[in-house]
């Protein structure tokens, strides 16, 4: 591997952020599936606290890590 090849994004925070995205996106697809879409968008409009919402926090808790990932520089190794 090249010297110039920074491996930027390549930590922790990066990963927890993919994770989350990923695991929020099948809550969704899944209820989506299980329901009909038009009943998964009622569910986001709803006083109640439910699984749509938390994903949603999840997708943006998601993107927060990976921006902070991108954002923090890497630890050198020896």
């Amino acid at each position: 591997m090249s010297e110039e090849y920074t491996r930027r994004g390549r930590n922790w925070k990066t990963a927890m952020g993919v994770l989350f995205l990923v695991v929020a996106a099948v809550t969704l697809v899944r209820d989506i599936i299980i329901w009909s879409p038009d009943f998964v968008v009622e569910f986001f409009f709803n006083s109640d606290i439910n699984a749509q919402k938390i994903s949603l926090g999840s997708i943006a808790f998601g993107m927060f890590m990976i921006t902070w990932g991108y954002k923090k520089p890497n630890v050198k190794t020896r």
